[in-house]
This record gives C-alpha cells, structure tokens and sequence, in this order.
C-alpha cells in the first residue's frame, strides 16, 4: 500500500452517528469476489436519496469524510473501508471509530482521524457552508489544519508507523526478511521451514 503522510484536499460532511457499515456497504455487495469496485457501492441505500450529501455534485472529488461519532459500528466487513477508499476518500474524521472498523482501514491505508465532537461538528457546518473549504491532514506532525485553525489528534504508534511506511501486515512481515532468514538458518535442518521465501 502507499504511504500516508500529508492528506490535502476537501471535506465531504456526513452529520450522522452510529453509520454502520451495513450502510457503508450494504450486504448484496459482499458476494464479489474481486476486491476492487467497490467504490461504486458505498452508502448505495442512501444515495437513492437525490439530497444525500454524496449525490451533491459540490463535493464532487472531496476526499476527507468529516462525520460523527462511532462511525463504522456494526458487522466487521472489509468491503466497508475498500469501498470509502476506491470510491476516493483518502482519510475520515470522526470522533469515534468502532475498533474492527479502524483496524480494517489502517491495513489498507485509509487514515481514521479522531477528533472532539465539537470540533467534528465546526468542520461539519463548514464543509457544509463552504463546499471548496480546504483541509489539510499531517500525519506525522497529528495535525489537522484547515480555515478554523490547526488541531491535534493522537495515533498509537504502531499504526503511525505502518501508515508512515506504506506497510500492511505482510508488507511488516516482508521487511524483516533478512531476520527470518538468518533465524533459519540456526534451526536444525529436521525442523520445519518458517521463512517467506521457504
């Protein structure tokens, strides 16, 4: 995956609780086999409605989601992160995540930003007064900057480095090859194998 440093771009505002990713995604979604074009399908239920935010064509390439909180509850589904992703969002602000949910989006590289609610609903009301407000979110500084002023989030460390370094749990694996191989080599030749490249 890509590494996740600096995220610019624009707020598409979603002013809802508790978004499941049941509606994320909904269900007749996860019979594909591919894990790609998914994007197509996020929140399908709900963009049968034409005022739903993401049928607004002023947020058209917006792609930081500013939303509330407990975003992701519900079924642990991987399709509910790859489908926010491929549809073009590349971070989401909130201030809560459902744990499973965060760690999906960590392993493919969709940064979860959590910040304090009344600080999600100022973004919010101005994604919403000003469609083109511009957003700026630094990984490594924790910051998020944007026409209201700079604020701080915090990230466990673990996470930061994996986002940091483009790495996904094989990928973290990966580069401690020259490890895994060394270590194998000290083991008696009856053992089994354990290395990547075995």
């Amino acid at each position: 995956m890509d590494p996740v440093t600096v995220i610019s771009g624009r707020m598409l505002p979603l002013d809802r609780a508790d978004v499941d990713t049941d509606q994320i995604m909904p269900k007749q979604f996860l019979k594909r086999v591919e894990r790609t074009g998914f994007g197509a399908f996020v929140f399908h239920d709900w963009r049968e409605d034409p005022g739903f935010v993401l049928n607004d064509p002023r947020y058209a390439g917006a792609n930081v989601l500013v939303t509330g909180p407990n975003f992701g509850c519900g079924s642990s589904r991987e399709h509910a992160p790859w489908g926010l992703q491929q549809y073009g969002f590349e971070a989401v602000v909130a201030p809560s995540f459902a744990d499973i949910f965060r760690n999906n989006c960590a392993k493919i590289g969709l940064l979860c930003v959590e910040l304090p609610a009344d600080t999600c609903k100022d973004l919010i009301r101005l994604a919403t007064e000003d469609p083109q407000a511009q957003v700026r979110i630094d990984l490594p500084e924790e910051t998020v900057e944007t026409a209201l002023g700079v604020e701080r989030f915090a990230i466990d460390g673990h996470t930061k480095h994996m986002l940091v370094e483009g790495l996904d749990p094989i990928g973290l694996t990966l580069s401690r090859e020259a490890d895994i191989v060394a270590f194998e080599q000290t083991r008696p030749a009856w053992l089994p194998a354990t290395s990547p490249r075995a």
